[in-house]
């Protein structure tokens, strides 16, 4: 269960940006959403989101200028959508594990969902990390209270833990926060020794349990 998927993902664009898109019938709508997000993230990673300009877009989409005109108007507008997906992700796992009693057994429910939301949704979790420069002061400023709000949900669920572990709270968790970045940031060297997720999740949530348990 997760709050986006790759099936999901396109419905959620348009509905949260249907004042913005221009084309009205859905089908098509939520199919060139598809084409467009993934031709940004592989021009992305073969010239650079900066280089990249709509006229490639068109190109790598088949859609028209004004074809594409009729979802997006920039590539800053691009580069939001991108960052909104990831953050509206990112603060609804948390709300799915608030009936987990036990702190530890929710903080471990919560980064095994992390890992795997960013498996499913890696290149939009990649480029946020990555590309964050492209974004406007205020989206960068989102971002960041973004990762900060998780940091904080999982330091507050390590206070409440009997004993309390050594450390700080919020160090503790920013440590755990750096760890599962590791998957979506680093994926080459995962995909290089042949690392599965699961073996990538239960190998973390190994670590922060020998240490919190």
């Amino acid at each position: 269960m997760t709050p986006l998927n790759g099936d999901t993902i396109w419905a959620y664009i348009i509905d949260r940006h249907a004042e913005r898109i221009g084309v009205k019938r859905r089908k098509p709508a939520l199919e060139n959403m598809e084409k467009i997000f993934a031709a940004t993230f592989r021009l992305a990673n073969e010239v650079g989101f900066r280089a990249m300009s709509l006229r490639d877009l068109c190109r790598e989409t088949g859609l028209s200028m004004g074809g594409l005109y009729g979802y997006i108007e920039s590539k800053d507008q691009l580069a939001e959508m991108i960052e909104d997906v990831v953050r509206h992700a990112s603060q609804e796992l948390p709300r799915m594990f608030q009936h987990v009693q036990a702190p530890l057994e929710r903080l471990e429910s919560l980064v095994r969902a992390t890992i795997y939301l960013s498996e499913i949704l890696q290149p939009w979790f990649y480029f946020v990390y990555m590309d964050s420069r492209v974004l406007s002061f205020e989206q960068r400023g989102m971002a960041k209270n973004s990762e900060l709000s998780i940091q904080a949900e999982i330091a507050d669920m390590i206070g409440q833990l009997t004993p309390v572990p050594a450390g700080r709270p919020d160090l503790l968790a920013a440590h755990i926060v750096a760890m599962f970045q590791d998957w979506y940031i680093k994926r080459w060297k995962y995909r290089a020794a042949k690392v599965h997720v699961d073996d990538f999740a239960d190998s973390t949530l190994a670590m922060i349990r020998s240490h919190l348990s």
